[in-house]
């Protein structure tokens, strides 16, 4: 391991993973991935952080959790030529309610779907499914009216927002389809997969397409 780089623990095909993976290729900062298909690097995440939940970063002896606090910490200690999160108070406070729009009412009912095919058919939630669909309606519809002529989630400029915005409109949209209506969301999508950053992200997850329990689309 290079001790003098950040080190990331990380699954290339997780939506999360990935949200930081783009924040990192964004500014071109170096760091060592921990790439969990490795079991060397599982255990190693075991020892750090019991709950085994992924992307974690190691920098020094500081250790960092979630996503969004990863990206923010990237910002203050090796900070890029793409400012992430606004300077302005007012602007960046858009950003982050943004930002946990994008994992609380897009990621979270995505994954409720997903985890809910991997369980036993005798175990699924058929009345929790229904809602987490309704939730991603409800979160199609508003972020199309909010986004209408916008280039990126909080304006003109690619955020944090965008950053969570990309894996999880990505694989909403494979889970519970982006219809023709939500024409704004299916060009902002669309924006996102041309991104240089995200399409290294989306690149590099390719070969673990098959993981995906709801089978993945022969698109993107």
């Amino acid at each position: 391991m290079n001790a003098a780089l950040p080190r990331l623990y990380a699954h290339p095909f997780s939506s999360y993973c990935q949200k930081v993976l783009v924040a990192l290729y964004e500014n071109g900062t170096p760091f060592e991935y921990r790439n969990l298909e490795d079991p060397a690097a599982n255990a190693e995440l075991t020892a750090l952080w019991p709950l085994r939940r992924f992307p974690v970063l190691v920098d020094g002896g500081r250790t960092v959790l979630e996503a969004t606090c990863i990206i923010e910490y990237l910002g203050v200690h090796h900070p890029g030529s793409v400012r992430l999160l606004p300077e302005a108070p007012d602007a960046a406070i858009e950003v982050r309610m943004l930002d946990r729009f994008f994992d609380n009412y897009v990621s979270t009912p995505q994954q409720k779907v997903v985890f809910d095919r991997l369980r036993a058919e005798a175990d699924r939630d058929p009345f929790g499914v229904a809602e987490a669909r309704a939730m991603l309606e409800a979160a199609y519809a508003w972020l199309d009216a909010r986004i209408a002529g916008r280039e990126w989630a909080a304006g003109a400029a690619f955020s944090l927002a965008d950053c969570a915005a990309a894996p999880f409109l990505f694989y909403a949209d494979w889970t519970h389809p982006i219809e023709a209506r939500f024409a704004n969301v299916r060009a902002y999508r669309a924006r996102l997969l041309a991104r240089p950053s995200f399409k290294r992200a989306v690149d590099e997850a390719r070969p673990f397409r098959p993981y995906f329990p709801l089978g993945a689309p022969d698109r993107d």
